[in-house]
C-alpha cells in the first residue's frame, strides 16, 4: 500500500534571513541578499561577491556558541535548521520511536582553514621544495585530533541525530547540486518502504571560502558584476554571466500521514513524487537536449499521479549560467509540453544566490512556503528578453496564485537531475 508522506516542519538558515516570515517577505519584495564577501579577505580576487549568511547564531536557537565553534561553517548551519524545524514540528514533546526517526542530509565537502593551510605550508617549504616530513609534523603541531571529524561531510547528519536521539536512518548525500534534494527524495522512499516513520531531510553548505571562490571561478562559472552585487544574479536574462555563491541550510519534517495525523502535527504540504535521473555526458556539461533533465521531471510527475497541466508553479535550477538556463528551457518543454509555456517559473537564485549541494533543501522550504502563502516570489534582474529562454520566469515582480501543485527543479555538475512535487495537503 502506497503511504501518504507529508511536511510536518521546516527550518532554514539563508542570505534572506533565518525566521520564515523574515525569508518569505524578503522572497515577495524581491530582495537580493548577495553583497560584497566579508567571510574572507577577496579584494585581490577576481569574484568578490556572494550570498552570505549574515548576523546569526546558534545562540539564537538556545545552543552555546562554545559548543559549536570548531565545527564547520555548513554543520552549524544544518543544525540550526534541524532544530527549528524539529520545534516546528513538534517533536521534542511526541512520543516518537527513536529507531524510527532518521536524518538524510546533502552536504558537501568542507575545506580545511586557508589561513592555517597557507601556514601549514609556508612552514614546511624548504627552498621552493616541499618538505612533506616537515607538513606532516606541523600539522600534527597546528591541527586538533578531531579535526578530521570536522572536515567530514556527514559530519552534520550525526550531530542532528545525537542531538534528537534519532536512531533510524542515517546518511549524507554528496552528489553537486542535487545533494539536498535527493537527501528529500530519498527521505521520502525511506518512509514509504517502511523504515522510519519520520525524517529530517536537507542540506546545508558553505564554499563562500577562498578554496570555493577560486575553484568555481576558474571553471568561469561565477558572474563578476563586482560593481553590482545585487543586479549580479540573473537568471534567465540575457546579460547573466554566472551564477553568486550562496550559503546556508535548509531542514525538512517529513513524516508519513497518519503518523502526522495521530499526534494531530500541523501538516504544512504533501511530497506527492519525486525523480530522479543523470545525463551520462560529459562532467561539467549540461546535456545539450535536456533529455535527462525532462526526464526527471516526468518520472515525478508519474510518482505523483499527477499530468503536466496540473503544475501551477516550478521553482527552476535557475543558475545564471548561459548553458544551464538555456538547457533548462529546453528540458522544461520536453518534460510538459505546450504546459511549459503557461506554468509560472522562477529562480530564487536570483536572490538567494546558489546554496550549492544545499540549494535543493532551500527551494524545496521554499516550495511549501509558496503553498502555504499561495504566492509565487519573482526572477528579480530579468530586464533582457533572451529568445533561447522564452517561458513565463515571474520577471521581478512577485504573483498572488492559487498553487495546488508545484514542482522543485535541481540540475548539478556531474550531470546530477532531481525535480521534487509538492501539495497542498
Amino acid at each position: 500500500m502506497s503511504r501518504r508522506i507529508v511536511v510536518t516542519g521546516v527550518g532554514g538558515i539563508t542570505p534572506l534571513g533565518v525566521e520564515l516570515h523574515e525569508i518569505w517577505d524578503r522572497l515577495v519584495r524581491g530582495q537580493s541578499g548577495v553583497g560584497p564577501i566579508t567571510l574572507f579577505d577577496a579584494s585581490n580576487f577576481p569574484v568578490r561577491i556572494a550570498a552570505e549568511a549574515r548576523d546569526w547564531s546558534v545562540r539564537q536557537l538556545g545552543e552555546d556558541p562554545t559548543r559549536w565553534s570548531r565545527q564547520a561553517r555548513q554543520t552549524q548551519f544544518a543544525v540550526a535548521a534541524a532544530l527549528q524545524a524539529s520545534r516546528a514540528a513538534g517533536l521534542p514533546d511526541a512520543r516518537i520511536d527513536p529507531l524510527r526517526m532518521g536524518v538524510f542530509l546533502g552536504c558537501g565537502e568542507v575545506f580545511p582553514d586557508f589561513g592555517q593551510f597557507c601556514q601549514l605550508t609556508a612552514a614546511a617549504a624548504h627552498h621552493g621544495t616541499l618538505d612533506l616530513e616537515q607538513f606532516v609534523g606541523e600539522s600534527r603541531r597546528v591541527a586538533q585530533p578531531e579535526d578530521n571529524l570536522v572536515l567530514e561531510p556527514a559530519a552534520a547528519a550525526g550531530f542532528i541525530a545525537a542531538m534528537l536521539d534519532a536512531q533510524g536512518p542515517n546518511a549524507n548525500f554528496t552528489a553537486a547540486c542535487v545533494s539536498s534534494s535527493k537527501a528529500i527524495g530519498e527521505a521520502t522512499e525511506a518512509i514509504r518502504r517502511g523504515d522510519a516513520d519520520v525524517m529530517l531531510c536537507g542540506g546545508a553548505h558553505s564554499m563562500i571560502h577562498p578554496f570555493g571562490i577560486t575553484g568555481f571561478q576558474r571553471l568561469s562559472t561565477l558572474s563578476t558584476k563586482n560593481d553590482e552585487p545585487e543586479r549580479a544574479s540573473r537568471p534567465f536574462d540575457a546579460d547573466r554571466d554566472g551564477f553568486v555563491v550562496g550559503e546556508g541550510g535548509a531542514v525538512l519534517v517529513l513524516e508519513e500521514i497518519e503518523h502526522a495525523r495521530k499526534r494531530n502535527a500541523e501538516i504544512w504540504a504533501e511530497i506527492a513524487g519525486w525523480g530522479t535521473a543523470h545525463d551520462a555526458f560529459r562532467i561539467t556539461d549540461l546535456e545539450p537536449q535536456g533529455r535527462a533533465a525532462a526526464r526527471c521531471m516526468s518520472l515525478a510527475l508519474a510518482d505523483a499521479g499527477l499530468a503536466p497541466e496540473d503544475i501551477d508553479y516550478i521553482n527552476a535550477h535557475g543558475s545564471g549560467t548561459a548553458i544551464n538556463d538555456r538547457v533548462e528551457t529546453v528540458a522544461t518543454k520536453r518534460a510538459l509540453g505546450s504546459c511549459a509555456y503557461h506554468v509560472p517559473i522562477s529562480s530564487t537564485k536570483s536572490m538567494t544566490g546558489h546554496l550549492t549541494t544545499a540549494c535543493g533543501a532551500l527551494e524545496a522550504l521554499i516550495c511549501v512556503l509558496v503553498l502555504r502563502h499561495q504566492a509565487v516570489p519573482p526572477t528579480i534582474n530579468q530586464e533582457t528578453p533572451d529568445p533561447d529562454c522564452d517561458l513565463d520566469y515571474v520577471p521581478n515582480t512577485a504573483r498572488q496564485l492559487r498553487c495546488r501543485h508545484v514542482m522543485s527543479n535541481n540540475f548539478g555538475f556531474g550531470g546530477q537531475n532531481t525535480s521534487l512535487i509538492f501539495s497542498r495537503c
